[in-house]
């Protein structure tokens, strides 16, 4: 029996996805995956993540802060839309019109029970390959924040920081994030 040919998606199957569509969607690995609409906490934490984030890059001039949903195409068969992004002032070209073309220098993911397999696997597995820098895991269940820093052939995790710690960054020098502030 012949078995059907698995077909990959490209960047512009996936950007002929009309605009008035209001669902949510990445490309991995040429698979569109339908992500279900965030809860309200995963939105809080998002929303802390960028207030935190903006005020200590507008005060050093360090680049943009970015939060989802922003299309971040890696490669002709990977889009994805981190929950919250860092591109540095040097890199600030990889921002176009309608999306970001090529790695932010930092991605971060609120861990969710029906994403969680793919934020630590796949998609770390691609942002490693396509060079992002630095990747913030927030699990929202355990109530921590880890930093991870891309190593020669795998993320490397940095710390796992717990409520009641002050978190820092390898990338961003001197930003101190109190693990309590993401989810009040």
């Amino acid at each position: 029996m012949v078995q059907p040919k698995h077909i990959k998606l490209t960047v512009r199957s996936y950007m002929s996805i009309p605009e008035g569509d209001d669902k949510r969607y990445e490309l991995i690995d040429g698979e569109l995956i339908l992500a279900p609409s965030p809860i309200p906490q995963h939105q809080i934490i998002a929303g802390n993540l960028f207030e935190i984030l903006i005020g200590f890059v507008r005060a050093q001039g360090l680049g943009r802060v970015i939060i989802s949903p922003m299309d971040v195409v890696l490669s002709d068969h990977d889009v994805f839309q981190p929950d919250v992004l860092f591109i540095s002032r040097d890199r600030l070209h990889i921002v176009g019109e309608r999306n970001i073309q090529g790695a932010p220098d930092l991605v971060i993911e609120i861990l969710s029970p029906s994403t969680e397999t793919r934020d630590r696997g796949i998609k770390l597995t691609q942002y490693l390959r396509y060079g992002v820098r630095e990747c913030w895991i927030v699990d929202p269940q355990e109530r921590t924040l880890e930093v991870l820093q891309a190593g020669d052939t795998d993320f490397e995790t940095v710390r796992v920081y717990p409520e009641g710690t002050t978190a820092t960054s390898p990338i961003l020098e001197g930003i101190q994030v109190e693990v309590d502030r993401l989810f009040d």
